[in-house]
């Protein structure tokens, strides 16, 4: 073991989990310091570590996906929490969704059995002397953000998130409801799906258009991040906005009628006992009891109850292009962000940010070069967009090929251009990984 600095994480979720675990198997003492359960936040419900607040969803597990390819590259580079959610997971066709309460007591168990970590439970209402990584996620306290603003010079940006709603299994109507996947056959898949016929679906989006919100305004464009939008929000784009996104029908059969359904709801289990389904995309700001009579008209759903409505709240990031380096530090500070306070949006992004600090901070006390990863891959072409000075104004961001460099073969369908990004980079990343014995050995 080194003689190093202790580092101060602020924030146990899923990137502060990852940071503090990374720089523990390195040698280095950690300070984990959460607030929860002295305070919480408008979305946690629980003060356990790692706990994932909108979807059970972690996505594609598809190498030739941008998400499944990050995928593969936290494996490469020994993600402790991936781990954990691989061990934690429940059927969720080619995602990787997890148990919420296993994925986190897996991580609460790994984070106590590291005798190199400190959990302190208290609230951090300014930034910490000496190193620190700030991993308090987009919901950090008031106090927090105001110093961190204070530091970086900069207004924070803002944007509103929402989660979906969980619902009984018990309480859906299977004579109605069929499992299928996307494509396979019916009776077959990891999903619940409500089909819906014209009528119904229309008598649905009206509702839903009309229903009281718990936020009353119209948002505005710039507050709602697109992956994150309420359902009543994209409705209110176009009749059949919903039906071409996360009510799209492709893909599956109604057993009932023998042909694809006008739109469908999805439901993807919670658990690995399959007792709770989250409806998938339904992310809302509407009122609980407006939520209770407005998706009772989906068809399977009448009488459904809900262990959980959904909520919706004020998520925050800075201008990372601007504020930050290409390590996410703060220029001429010991301190560090990680996790979507960053703009790097998702769970396993979130992961990747909180071990990609890890490896920069144990350069910067052991002495060695930072990371600097192809920016090929997944991981790397993201920190590359979200700190290049290029990069305005800046939004928060998933993983997507959109934002890797462009392959030099002719002109590809697009899933073999996928699958060849996804080889190029694994290639990359696994031969910059076998040179970083520093980092990695």
């Amino acid at each position: 073991m080194g003689d190093f600095e202790t580092v101060t994480v602020v924030g146990a979720g899923l990137a502060g989990c990852e940071c503090a675990l990374q720089l523990a198997k390195r040698g280095v003492r950690v300070r984990l310091v959460e607030q929860r359960p002295l305070k919480s936040s408008p979305a946690h419900h629980t003060d356990g570590m790692a706990e994932l607040v909108c979807s059970n969803s972690l996505k594609s597990t598809r190498r030739d996906s941008a998400a499944g390819l990050l995928k593969a590259e936290l494996e490469l580079m020994g993600s402790e929490l991936l781990e954990c959610a691989k061990r934690a997971s429940v059927p969720a066709g080619g995602a990787l969704a997890v148990d919420r309460e296993r994925f986190s007591e897996l991580v609460g168990k790994r984070i106590a059995s590291e005798p190199l970590i400190e959990v302190v439970r208290e609230e951090v209402t300014s930034i910490p002397e000496g190193r620190s990584v700030i991993a308090a996620g987009p919901l950090c306290s008031d106090a927090l953000a105001s110093s961190l603003a204070s530091l970086i010079g900069a207004e924070s940006l803002s944007f509103f998130d929402a989660a979906a709603p969980i619902v009984d299994a018990e309480t859906i109507d299977r004579s109605i409801v069929f499992s299928q996947s996307r494509y396979e056959e019916q009776g077959v898949g990891d999903y619940l799906n409500c089909p819906m016929d014209k009528s119904e679906y229309e008598t649905f989006m009206e509702a839903l258009l009309g229903a009281d919100r718990v936020v009353a305004r119209e948002f505005e464009q710039k507050d709602l991040f697109c992956a994150c939008q309420p359902v009543e929000e994209v409705a209110r784009t176009g009749m059949d906005a919903a039906r071409y996104g996360a009510m799209k029908p492709v893909g599956l059969t109604d057993p009932r009628t023998g042909r694809r359904p006008w739109a469908v709801v999805q439901l993807r289990p919670e658990n690995a006992e399959c007792t709770a389904y989250n409806l998938v995309g339904f992310q809302t700001n509407l009122t609980w009891p407006e939520q209770k009579r407005v998706f009772r008209l989906i068809p399977g759903l009448e009488n459904a109850e809900f262990f959980r409505y959904g909520v919706m709240h004020r998520n925050s990031f800075v201008d990372a292009p601007r504020v930050l380096d290409d390590t996410f530090a703060i220029p001429g500070t010991k301190t560090r962000l990680a996790g979507q306070i960053c703009g790097t949006e998702g769970y396993t992004e979130a992961i990747a940010s909180g071990l990609l600090a890890a490896l920069n901070t144990f350069a910067d006390v052991s002495g060695v070069a930072h990371a600097s990863l192809p920016r090929t891959g997944a991981l790397g072409s993201l920190v590359a967009y979200a700190t290049s000075p290029a990069t305005s104004p800046y939004q928060p961001m998933h993983v997507n090929f959109g934002i890797v460099p462009p392959l030099e073969s002719p002109r590809l369908k697009k899933r073999e251009r996928y699958a060849r990004y996804a080889d190029r980079a694994l290639q990359d990343l696994t031969a910059y990984v076998s040179s970083r014995d520093d980092l990695f050995g």
